[in-house]
């Protein structure tokens, strides 16, 4: 596989994987004040995003995909809220393990992210072009 083929699979695996990890993020911030539907039920648990490396065998290439999607097993937060239907015998409830400000963060890196791969793919295709049109003139 040419090196600009390449950098456009490795940066398409790059968007597609940010692209799960800014999926996720929203979700949690969506459900940041989620509870449970009965007394004591536990409430919305945040998600979490691994990443790993993938082996492309055919053309040679490590490429980054979602390894896991999994759940943060950080404890829930306690509110007091006897009016609450979610709320135990003393008025408690629970509330998600979702920080939204870590969520923010997480949101504004993975947009990062994949701001930096789609430029990638901008840049390859150019040099694509340009050198289609080098061959066309020559």
């Amino acid at each position: 596989m040419d090196p600009l083929s390449a950098a456009l699979k490795i940066a398409g695996s790059g968007l597609e994987a940010q692209s799960t990890r800014l999926r996720v993020v929203s979700e949690n911030i969506a459900n940041a004040r989620s509870t449970g539907d009965t007394p004591g039920a536990d409430p919305y648990r945040r998600k979490t995003v691994t990443f790993g490396a993938e082996m492309d065998r055919a053309n040679g290439l490590t490429t980054v995909g979602v390894k896991k999607l999994g759940h943060d097993t950080g404890k829930f937060i306690q509110e007091y809220d006897p009016g609450n239907p979610a709320a135990d015998q003393k008025g408690y409830v629970k509330m998600p393990n979702v920080n939204v400000l870590v969520e923010m963060a997480d949101m504004r890196e993975a947009n990062r992210s994949y701001e930096a791969n789609l430029q990638t793919v901008r840049q390859a295709r150019d040099l694509i072009s340009s050198t289609i049109d080098l061959l066309k003139n020559s």
